[in-house]
């Protein structure tokens, strides 16, 4: 396997991550999982925005510009020749020496980045049947809106949901729905769709974006607002979205079975035109 190691492609296990590496000791650090499709990274540019725009609220020098980032993510999917799969990328603020809370110098530091490339296939199977979800306390920090290497909050959320037997965890801040341990969500009521605004308690996703903007070419109605944990329970459809996920109906809440416990008709229509648009940027290589 050959991977990205800073601004060079090399084997996996030529690779050296040094023991004080902040990304190592604090998981300070930002990461993006990008999808492959047909050998073509989807929604790269997205992603790389994300990415910057993060650096900036962690006033984190990258060293590398988006030219030569896309350039390099790239050149890695054409060598390891992988059509159908997922990228995943993380840059550190780099290695520190002796160990320190405060930020270093970028000017001294520089920035770690690696990138590798695994085989993924559409999550169909959970498409067609939909997932369970319980509901768990929103306990992650609040910069959600940050993707850090720091996911404590939502390993454990998920572990807590898993524990009961559930897919994922749901959850709930103040009362209300934030998202789940590693997806947007959404319900839908009486024909209207309902998600969590942008803001710093929730990431903003880029499948969230890409929906939001099928919603509006089929006039499906979307208010970004937060719903009550109460809502869910009234629901008549509730999904997930993200990069590997695209688009999960979600057919049980704890015990509770949602609508008629299949994937609702508004999920299957924006999961049909989320899947055409990939197609009609990326060919379409999967089924």
């Amino acid at each position: 396997m050959h991977v990205l190691w800073n601004d060079q492609i090399v084997k996996r296990d030529e690779v050296k991550i040094d023991i004080e590496d902040r990304g190592y000791q604090y998981g300070d650090g930002l990461y993006e999982v990008v999808r492959v499709y047909n050998g073509h990274l989807y929604m790269l540019e997205a992603h790389l925005e994300r990415l910057w725009n993060g650096a900036e609220k962690i006033n984190m020098h990258l060293p590398f510009s988006k030219e030569e980032l896309t350039a390099n993510l790239n050149k890695l999917v054409e060598i390891e020749a992988i059509k159908e799969g997922k990228l995943y990328f993380q840059v550190t603020r780099g290695i520190d020496s002796p160990r320190n809370h405060a930020l270093p110098d970028p000017k001294k530091v520089k920035g770690v980045l690696t990138a590798n490339i695994l085989p993924y296939q559409r999550p169909t199977q959970k498409m067609e049947t939909g997932i369970s979800v319980a509901v768990v306390p929103d306990t992650r920090w609040l910069h959600c809106d940050i993707k850090s290497l720091s996911l404590m909050g939502n390993i454990l959320s998920l572990d807590e949901a898993r524990q009961k037997g559930f897919d994922d965890a749901v959850l709930i801040r103040e009362d209300k729905v934030t998202e789940t341990s590693a997806a947007n969500f959404w319900v839908v009521k009486d024909g209207i769709v309902y998600t969590h605004p942008d803001g710093h308690l929730i990431l903003p996703g880029i499948t969230k974006k890409k929906i939001l903007e099928l919603a509006n070419e089929l006039d499906i109605p979307v208010k970004e607002e937060a719903v009550y944990e109460e809502e869910l329970f009234t629901a008549d459809e509730c999904f997930v979205s993200g990069s590997l996920t695209e688009i999960v109906p979600v057919v049980k809440i704890n015990d509770h079975v949602v609508g008629t416990g299949k994937p609702g008709e508004i999920t299957k229509k924006l999961l049909n035109a989320y899947i055409a648009s990939v197609n009609k940027i990326c060919g379409s290589a999967e089924k």
